[in-house]
């Protein structure tokens, strides 16, 4: 796993060992980031699920301002301080070693521009996550969130807990579903 473009393009990542993290591939993580690239450039970034941190890394690498990096995986926060230290990244990050649902309550910005979030895909944490991010403050409707999931997901759960979804971008095992608050 590598940052494709930006600041830090090249630079090698590392990735905990095992099943228990699932990175993003290079080539999605690359159409993720053309379709966001007027989005990022001073942007506060929230990664949650963060595993190794190359969503969160590649958006800093790309001209976000500050990233947050919820994670509770202590083998996956090990790497995401490795690879903030290897991309020279540390000053700009905030890694919240918490359970997600108390991480996003100790994100401490007035707005957060875009959050992305990749759980576990047949977890339950969708909607426990979606539900709280619905009532944090730094939520408003600019910000866009993007989800990871299956390709066989029902997507209602981000419409029960607020969000509209404003695009969706499939890929051969997953897709990516943006949303922003609802405005009612």
């Amino acid at each position: 796993m590598r940052v494709i473009a930006g600041e830090a393009r090249r630079l090698r990542l590392v990735t905990p060992e095992g099943n228990e993290t699932r990175p993003t591939q290079d080539r999605i993580k690359e159409t993720l980031f053309n379709m966001l690239q007027n989005d990022v450039p001073g942007a506060v970034f929230v990664d949650v699920f963060a595993g190794s941190g190359g969503i969160g890394i590649e958006a800093l690498s790309r001209g976000a301002k500050k990233a947050y990096f919820i994670e509770n995986n202590i083998k996956a926060v090990k790497c995401i301080n490795q690879n903030l230290q290897t991309t020279r990244f540390e000053d700009k990050a905030v890694v919240l070693k918490q359970d997600v649902l108390v991480g996003l309550k100790n994100v401490r910005e007035e707005e957060v521009h875009l959050i992305f979030a990749d759980p576990p895909y047949e977890s339950g944490l969708y909607e426990r996550t979606f539900a709280l991010l619905s009532k944090m403050p730094y939520v408003t409707e600019e910000t866009l969130l993007i989800a990871e999931c299956s390709l066989d997901m029902d997507l209602s759960v981000f419409e029960e807990n607020g969000f509209e979804i404003i695009k969706e971008k499939r890929y051969k095992t997953n897709q990516h579903v943006f949303m922003r608050k609802s405005c009612d």
